[in-house]
């Protein structure tokens, strides 16, 4: 961006700058320590000049929000036309508790639904199942079948509500479940917004929540994706996840190249299906951890949109501008929360939701500053919320269009994240799939390679938190003799019993032949390696349960047990 007689210049007075005002004032006050890094380990200068930018080409590298590569924004005006959505994660109990926390979300201002679901949920079983003793309602909200979904949503028009589900194993079942409330209410399909999480890859690679073995959860995901791309055009069949990857202990760059690694074998799977990658690539979307390190996190974010763009177009021919825009959802970093000094959250998801927007966000979810305790109260949620909306409405980050492009900073941090995430992409793709993404993640996952990565950083990150060269203010610095704590959401042990009690009425009073009919149906797709989806649809509608549908994939596939060694 700049000619040589300017570089010249510069190199010239920043030796001048060193040897005249930096050196006299490092031999009398040095610096705080001997390395400044990011929570990612990822060393930073001193300063940054147009020495460290001058190879970036504006146009092909930065160039112009709404413009390929998409550095600075898929959108021309990003927040001046729209805000991002405010999407707060709430889900606990029964599906009627949840409800309520979903009306009282709407009243203070949110602009999209979250969905957490108990443990029993995500696994597929019911909560009449021996497993789910004790995990009813805990984590999330219990949801058995159509009735509870029904219950969940009891009062909101979902074609008026955009709404994200955080499930993968068992994501055909719920969003079967939304399809049929939708027809329920008599909402075209067409018009039903939201998002489904399905990233059964990372589950393998980080979150660990599975029931059939990698190949076939695949083929389920595909079938999602196809059959919304047919049905729900406005409704994102995927989130591409890589925040549960951060959570597990990743840098930012491995958590950047592993998420763009699982997108684009799942956009390879949906290609030798034989669909068109403009048909179904606008409707992916991401989802991206955003943590302490502000200006890491901006270059994340940018450097993924970048990195993105250039593979759509040039490894899968994608046309479409849709197809090469990058949008994606961003949670504040959950492993960051202390349960020491709790009211610090509040401070630490300020500045990582700022990262989001100045990264540029499509949706935004912050956690609640008692989450390191339980699940959030209601004052939490509250404050989380009003977080955003100070961001959005008072803080004048949202006015100006990726306001940190341009500072040699960012972009020379962007260019390292770009470089560092190609260099594993690549392996996954050349090392471990002989070309092909799809094959190298699948190949990755048996053979322990994206576990170790991830045990590595981890491992490397607490040894610098136990050697205080990372500071973790109220744990390992600044620590204080704490006489309270503050009240916390508990949720009561009789819900167990009223789930139940809800599922064996919804099992009671529904069609037997109907169920029975229905699961048939279902079988015999599995059996015919067809799209399982219109038969999950009928299945749901008859009332079967979230565990005799997931049944059924395990009967035909087989459950899935780790052996990569990953000590």
């Amino acid at each position: 961006m700049f000619d040589e007689e300017d570089l010249r210049s510069i190199r010239e007075s920043k030796d001048e700058w060193e040897a005249e005002t930096l050196d006299p004032a490092l031999s009398t006050h040095g610096e705080r320590r001997d390395r400044f890094a990011t929570v990612s380990n990822l060393e930073v200068d001193r300063l940054y000049t147009p020495l460290d930018v001058s190879d970036i080409d504006y146009e092909d590298d930065v160039g112009f929000p709404g413009e390929e590569p998409y550095t600075r924004g898929v959108y021309p005006t990003m927040y001046r036309g729209r805000q991002w959505t405010m999407r707060q994660f709430a889900g606990f109990g029964t599906a009627t508790e949840t409800n309520e926390r979903f009306h009282y979300l709407i009243d203070e201002g949110q602009t999209g639904l979250s969905t957490a679901f108990d443990m029993p949920t995500l696994m597929g079983i019911d909560s009449d199942d021996a497993m789910a003793d004790g995990e009813v309602g805990k984590e999330g909200v219990a949801v058995d079948t159509l009735a509870d979904m029904e219950r969940l949503f009891d009062g909101i028009d979902v074609g008026e509500v955009s709404t994200s589900f955080t499930i993968n194993p068992s994501a055909p079942v719920v969003y079967a479940m939304y399809l049929a409330l939708a027809d329920r209410q008599g909402v075209p399909r067409e018009e039903i917004r939201g998002t489904l999480q399905n990233d059964m890859f990372k589950e393998f690679i980080a979150q660990k929540e599975w029931v059939v073995p990698p190949e076939p959860s695949l083929k389920l995901v595909t079938d999602v994706i196809e059959f919304a791309c047919r049905e729900t055009p406005k409704f994102k069949p995927v989130s591409v996840s890589g925040y549960h990857i951060r959570e597990a202990g990743s840098t930012a760059v491995e958590e950047l190249a592993f998420t763009l690694a699982d997108g684009f074998a799942y956009v390879e799977d949906c290609i030798e299906r034989g669909l068109d990658v403009d048909e179904f690539a606008p409707q992916l979307s991401f989802f991206f951890n955003s943590h302490n390190s502000i200006f890491e996190e901006v270059a994340k974010f940018r450097a993924a949109r970048r990195i993105y763009a250039r593979a759509m177009d040039e490894w899968y021919g994608a046309e479409a501008d849709a197809s090469k825009q990058l949008k994606f959802h961003t949670q504040t970093a959950g492993q960051s929360l202390t349960a020491q000094q709790p009211l610090n959250n509040v401070v630490r998801v300020t500045i990582q939701a700022l990262a989001g927007v100045l990264g540029g966000t499509q949706s935004l979810h912050t956690n609640s500053f008692d989450e390191a305790l339980a699940l959030p109260s209601e004052e939490a949620v509250r404050v989380a919320l009003r977080t955003q909306q100070i961001i959005g409405e008072e803080s004048g980050a949202a006015d100006i269009v990726d306001p940190l492009g341009g500072s040699f900073a960012v972009e020379a941090l962007t260019d390292e994240m770009e470089e560092k995430a190609m260099a594993h992409i690549d392996h996954v793709r050349e090392e471990l799939g002989d070309g092909s993404v799809r094959e190298g993640v699948l190949t990755g996952i048996e053979q322990g390679y994206f576990q170790r990565e991830i045990q590595d950083s981890a491992y490397e990150y607490q040894e610098r938190v136990e050697r205080e060269e990372e500071v973790v203010v109220g744990v390992n610095a600044y620590a204080v003799e704490e006489e309270t704590e503050p009240e916390v959401l508990k949720v009561d042990e009789a819900v167990q019993e009223r789930q139940r009690e809800r599922l064996a009425e919804a099992k009671a009073d529904r069609d037997e032949s109907e169920v029975e009919a229905a699961l048939d149906d279902l079988r015999e797709r599995v059996e015919a390696d067809e799209n399982v989806m219109p038969a999950v649809v009928d299945a749901v509608k008859a009332y079967a349960t979230m565990g005799e549908i997931m049944a059924v994939f395990e009967a035909k596939y087989g459950s899935y047990r780790e052996t990569a060694g990953v000590a």
